[in-house]
């Protein structure tokens, strides 16, 4: 299904084409359905007609790609643009975290030695945030009760904005920074989640900021307009963007509930790392 240098066939660039054309087409479809407006049956009749054809080809497709040996990732990333796909799963990640946090569950603690929450300051503004949604949501759902179709829009939008508030928030609360073994794991909401090896840390430092500008390879990652630990790096790290574009950064500045903590756990790995003995170099070799 893929030429040479990773061209796309044209069976593959058709499939996308439709795609970009029929889903939209059925969203609209469906708000419009939603929203009383009549639509000739024909015209439904044909839109379901192609989506189904368009969901048994892609089906195909992807059992041919799986046969030729593309692992599930692959398969899907040759049939959904890789934008889309990380679209996707930023939103399948903030509805994960705020089933994990109605559960209490956070992700990524298992086996970590240590766990540094860094939502708290950032709570107020949240939860007022997503309360002048929800009041926005009461007064345009009121204001447009005679208008079916804009009110039914309009209101899945509002619900979806609240949701979201709320679910960036629950990504952040559930997702805390962690020391696992020698990896210092930092992560800001559902989209970013950075891994530092401590080998490659030259400094860390306790620093109150709130002010930060933007620069080449440096990577701030502000809660409630504030950081409170800086780390500089030997050697950069990707620090990807939500849509994949590389990043690579040797400097970043991040925040902790309890920042101090946070240093000291992180400077006694270094110092212990630093001072381990180095394994010895054995019998000498004879000749």
């Amino acid at each position: 299904m893929t030429g040479s240098g990773g061209t796309r066939s044209p069976l593959l660039r058709l499939l996308r084409l439709v795609a970009r054309v029929a889903l939209p087409a059925e969203f609209v479809l469906v708000v419009l359905l939603f929203g009383g407006v009549r639509i000739p049956g024909p015209v439904v009749a044909v839109a379901e007609v192609l989506v189904v054809a368009l969901l048994l080809a892609e089906g195909l497709v992807y059992l041919r790609l799986r046969r030729r040996g593309l692992s599930r990732r692959e398969a899907v990333a040759e049939l959904v643009p890789e934008a889309v796909l990380r679209l996707l799963g930023h939103e399948l990640r903030i509805t994960e975290s705020l089933l994990r946090w109605v559960a209490r569950r956070p992700h990524g603690v298992g086996g970590a030695d240590a766990v540094f929450p860094h939502a708290r300051d950032q709570g107020a503004l949240m939860y007022g945030f997503a309360f002048v949604c929800l009041v926005e949501t009461v007064g345009m759902s009121y204001l447009l009760a005679d208008w079916p179709l804009v009110h039914t829009v309009v209101l899945v939008l509002d619900v979806y904005t609240v949701l979201f508030v709320l679910g960036l928030h629950a990504a952040s609360v559930t997702r805390p920074h962690t020391l696992t073994g020698g990896v210092l794991r930092l992560r800001q909401a559902a989209h970013v989640d950075v891994r530092v090896p401590l080998d490659r840390v030259a400094t860390v430092r306790r620093e109150l900021l709130f002010t930060h500008g933007k620069a080449e390879g440096e990577l701030n990652l502000a809660v409630g307009s504030q950081t409170s630990v800086t780390v500089e790096l030997t050697e950069a790290v990707d620090a990807p963007r939500l849509l994949g574009a590389p990043r690579p950064v040797r400097l970043i500045r991040f925040h902790a509930d309890d920042p101090r903590a946070l240093y000291r756990a992180v400077d006694a790995a270094l110092t212990r790392g630093r001072t381990a003995p180095s394994p010895s170099p054995g019998p000498p070799r004879r000749v």
